[in-house]
């Protein structure tokens, strides 16, 4: 099978090395640099199970930005391209889709075109009669950045949604796209559902909006105790002991973040237009009141220089896009409180206007407050005067 994945950030390029395994696969992107490191066995992203496919060389996988010859005798092309949450409009910036969809379509297109970026409810009906020569289906990720290739060989369900006017042999596809990502997966039994694609895309934004909702429900809990003065992790035991509940997904932090869920959140809570709800609302909101909570904690212990502990998101992740942490931060610049990032990763010595260092133990020392979002060993030298809400880090 010949396939075209446009876009190499996490989630097209897990999906390369996916179905590279049984099919020849060109993967299309604008930046150079990335697709030099590809063809190179060298992954452009921190992900530990991408970067081992890449070097083992037994994938049947080429980048390129040649457009013409990545389309050239594709069956599927999938795009994986990114939407970010426009906040004045309420609404993803599709704009990226439709620049492949348009260009697809005046190459006249045969193949069978898989939407993996994340979208709105009802856009693939919408595009799919905008695009009435093209042949479009949709089917969402759940993919957690650093773990992307991993998740996808281990996947919790296959979903992909079919276009309600859809042909029958548009639906066949569906099928062989759902077995496509099934030949590649090290799992056996996946859940599997061919649906419609409106239903696709809202399982993709309302499976993200709950576990924004876990986050946000756990760090209200924490907030609670720590201005009671109460043991957190005592409460949380006790409350996760019950199994309709559960023992996972119940870390304090900072808020969520990252790349999916604050504007997935957002983007169901548009969805919401016209529709009751207060819930969606809530989960949107919480995340900002517990920012709020937390420079506001910072703040009282009178800092004169605040330490910002790394900028990624979570352990195992190279993307700062969204982190939690620079949420706190702003809310520290707002309360006039200097604050310095150490961040090995970033080169210059600013980062929006933040300073940055790399040396660790010069960080460590002129700080008089460190703010970590996750605990680390790094950090074990100064833990009176480190500030996280990681409970299980600390032990």
């Amino acid at each position: 099978m010949n396939i075209t994945i446009v876009g190499t950030g996490y989630v097209g390029l897990s999906l390369a090395c996916l179905l590279s395994q049984h099919n020849t696969v060109r993967a299309l992107d604008i930046v150079e640099s990335k697709v030099s490191q590809i063809n190179a066995g060298i992954s452009p992203i921190k992900d530990r199970e991408i970067t081992k496919f890449l070097a083992s060389g037994s994938l049947d996988l080429v980048a390129t930005m040649d457009t013409a010859w990545a389309y050239e005798n594709a069956e599927f092309v999938i795009i994986a391209t990114p939407t970010n949450y426009d906040e004045e409009r309420n609404y993803f910036d599709t704009s990226s889709i439709e620049s492949v969809l348009d260009e697809l379509q005046r190459r006249g297109c045969k193949a069978c075109i898989v939407i993996k970026s994340t979208i709105p409810v009802g856009y693939t009906e919408r595009i799919a009669q905008r695009y009435s020569g093209l042949n479009i289906i949709f089917s969402p990720e759940f993919l957690r950045e650093g773990k992307a290739l991993y998740d996808n060989l281990h996947p919790s369900r296959i979903v992909v949604g079919v276009p309600s006017e859809g042909s029958s042999a548009l639906r066949e596809l569906g099928e062989r796209f759902i077995g496509l990502l099934q030949q590649g997966a090290e799992d056996l039994d996946i859940p599997d559902m061919l649906i419609g694609a409106t239903e696709a895309e809202a399982i993709k934004l309302f499976a993200n909006t709950y576990l924004a909702l876990r986050v946000s429900y756990f760090n209200e809990l924490d907030t609670y105790a720590e201005s009671r003065g109460l043991d957190t992790s005592q409460i949380i035991r006790g409350v996760c002991l019950d199994p309709r509940i559960g023992d996972y997904y119940n870390n304090p932090s900072f808020g969520y973040g990252g790349y999916c869920l604050p504007k997935d959140s957002k983007q169901l809570l548009a969805n919401f237009q016209d529709v009751p709800q207060t819930l969606v609302r809530a989960v949107v909101e919480s995340n900002a009141t517990r920012k709020d909570f937390v420079a506001d904690e910072i703040a009282l212990r009178h800092p004169k220089l605040v330490g910002i502990y790394r900028l990624v998101m979570k352990e195992g992740s190279d993307n700062f896009r969204q982190s939690s942490i620079q949420g706190i931060m702003q809310r520290l610049d707002e309360k006039g409180i200097p604050v310095l990032v150490y961040e090995p990763s970033i080169n210059d010595e600013s980062y929006h206007g933040y300073r940055v260092t790399g040396d660790l133990q010069q960080f460590k020392q002129s700080c008089d407050v460190i703010v970590a979002n996750r605990m680390t060993e790094e950090l074990s030298d100064v833990i009176d005067k480190t500030y996280t809400r990681d409970l299980w880090h600390t032990e």
